[in-house]
């Protein structure tokens, strides 16, 4: 069984998990430093933001739009990106 990565949840077929930031600036920067993630790694995430709130939704649209091992690991890469703040 995969292991979810904290703060990440199974919902409506996707992996999601909503970030919260001081104001716009830092979610900017953040969404930079996922969207650079995103091109090394040819996985690009659905998201949205609105001021200081990043949500992000991931899954495989290769392998059907269903939830892989790849968006596990995509998401561990953008806690990582997180914690490093």
């Amino acid at each position: 069984m995969t292991v979810v990565p904290e703060g990440w949840h199974h919902v409506d077929g996707v992996l999601r998990r909503e970030f919260e930031f001081k104001n716009f600036s830092e979610a900017f920067g953040f969404m930079t430093m996922v969207a650079m993630l995103a091109e090394r790694h040819g996985h690009h995430p659905d998201w949205s933001n609105s001021w200081n709130k990043v949500r992000i939704s991931l899954c495989s649209h290769d392998a059907g739009g269903v939830v892989t091992q790849r968006d596990h690991d995509f998401a561990a890469e953008v806690n990582l990106i997180l914690q490093s703040n």
